[in-house]
C-alpha cells in the first residue's frame, strides 16, 4: 500500500481534512473523502475522488474555485500553503510568458470574473501561458451554467493532478 495513504487512513480527521483540503477547497467534497476512509488502494481512493466530485453542486464548486489564484497571480487567500504551492508550479509557464500575454490574461481574468461572478479556473499542468490564454478567449463566449460545469471539469481534473502528486505517485 502507498505510505502517505496508510498514514491518511490513520490520520486523525482534522490532519486528513487538511490533506484533502490542499487537494480540492470545497470542504464539503473533503468531508466526504474523510468520512469514506479507509481506502485499500490509490485506485479506490482517486475513484471515490471523482464520484464524490460528481455529487458536489454549484456552491461547493465555487468553494473550491475561490482557493485557486487567478492565471499568472501566485496566492490566495483562500489557500493552504500546499495548494499555493502547488497552483505555483502548475502555472509555472507564465513566469516565461511575454508581457502582452500576461497583460491579456489579466485582462481576461477581469472580464472572465465580471461574467461570470468566479474565477477562471483551466487545468494548466503541461499548458503553456498562451494556450491558457486562448483557453480564457474560448471560454468567454460561454454563458454562465455551461461555464459553471466547465469550470467544474477543469477542477475534477486538478483534483486529480494534485491527489497524485500529495501520494507521491
Amino acid at each position: 500500500m502507498n505510505p502517505v495513504l496508510a498514514a491518511w487512513n490513520e490520520a486523525d480527521e482534522n490532519s486528513a481534512l487538511a490533506a484533502m483540503l490542499a487537494c480540492c477547497g470545497a470542504r464539503r467534497w473533503a468531508q466526504a473523502m474523510v468520512d469514506l476512509r479507509p481506502f485499500a488502494s490509490v485506485g479506490e481512493m482517486k475513484t471515490a475522488a471523482n464520484s464524490v466530485w460528481t455529487t458536489m453542486a454549484g456552491p461547493d464548486w465555487l468553494d473550491a474555485f475561490a482557493c485557486h489564484p487567478r492565471i499568472g497571480k501566485r496566492k490566495t487567500a483562500d489557500a493552504s500553503a500546499q495548494s499555493t504551492a502547488w497552483s505555483k508550479q502548475e502555472q509555472s509557464s507564465t513566469a516565461a510568458a511575454s508581457d502582452s500575454t500576461l497583460a491579456a490574461i489579466a485582462a481576461g481574468n477581469a472580464e472572465y470574473e465580471k461574467l461570470f461572478g468566479f474565477t477562471y479556473i483551466v487545468c494548466a499542468t503541461g499548458k503553456s501561458a498562451e494556450e491558457m490564454l486562448a483557453i480564457l478567449q474560448r471560454r468567454l463566449t460561454s454563458d454562465r451554467a455551461a461555464e459553471l460545469r466547465e469550470a467544474a471539469e477543469q477542477q475534477r481534473q486538478i483534483t486529480q493532478i494534485r491527489l497524485t502528486k500529495w501520494l507521491g505517485e
